[in-house]
């Protein structure tokens, strides 16, 4: 599978960025795929690539750029490791709402000038940290997503000014929220609160609680993967993908 790296420039520097699309010409709709908060790894990217094979372009901005620390973190003993578990933390601390807003509009800049891309509109899938993302930018950005995944997602509902859930009546996309029933980084009553102001907004989404499986069933690798519920997820994604982008 054709695969590359750029360099998007963006008001805090230089994001790199992981792309990978079907063989051929195209063009193709496009995707952000937001990573989980340990990071750009080989299986985030294999995920994203096997996501690419169903015929989108797929787009994996790294997230931690403005954090050089990220290049001592060890994957492989990351969850395991209180230590490094601590770096990351804030490492996340930096990844806002705003800034990623701010960022996804030079990867539409980026997106606009490639002859591979199919059409305005995108869809955008985050997991854990990447979920809250995707869904925030739904509703900030509401005139080029037209579809937005959450899968174990957390902080969609809470009580900052920017919280995902505020933006409900300004989401046009089709969204597909995954939460996992065993899931520490979801505050209690968080799921039913956001399930709450995208009703009363009447947007289009679906909410569906993966029983049985803990935060990160979707992401090999993760203490709670489950490869079940990692094919379900993505049968849900590819439908709200399809249904508003094609293929």
């Amino acid at each position: 599978m054709p695969e590359e790296t750029v360099e998007i420039t963006t008001p805090d520097g230089v994001m790199p960025c992981h792309v990978y699309h079907p063989a051929g010409g195209g063009p193709w709709p496009a995707v952000v795929y937001y990573m989980d908060g340990m990071g750009i790894r080989p299986t985030l990217l294999a995920s994203a690539k096997r996501m690419a094979e169903s015929g989108y372009l797929v787009l994996v901005p790294d997230l931690y750029y403005t954090s050089p620390e990220r290049h001592g973190i060890d994957h492989a003993t990351l969850q395991d490791d209180p230590d490094q578990q601590a770096i990351v933390m804030q490492m996340v601390a930096k990844v806002t709402n705003e800034t990623v807003a701010r960022d996804l509009d030079a990867v539409l800049d980026h997106l606009d000038g490639r002859n591979d891309v199919l059409g305005e509109q995108i869809g955008c899938v985050g997991y854990c940290l990447g979920g809250r993302l995707a869904i925030y930018l739904a509703g900030a950005r509401p005139d080029r997503i037209a579809a937005a995944a959450s899968i174990h997602g957390a902080n969609l509902a809470h009580d900052a000014p920017d919280s995902a859930h505020r933006l409900a009546s300004r989401m046009r996309a089709r969204l597909y929220i995954g939460v996992a029933e065993h899931d520490p980084f979801i505050v209690p009553g968080e799921t039913e609160r956001l399930d709450e102001a995208l009703r009363e907004a009447g947007a289009d989404y679906r909410l569906e609680t993966y029983e049985g499986c803990h935060h990160g069933f979707a992401l090999v690798g993760a203490h709670g993967y489950d490869p079940v519920a990692d094919d379900r997820h993505r049968e849900r994604v590819f439908e709200i993908f399809a249904s508003q982008l094609g293929r």
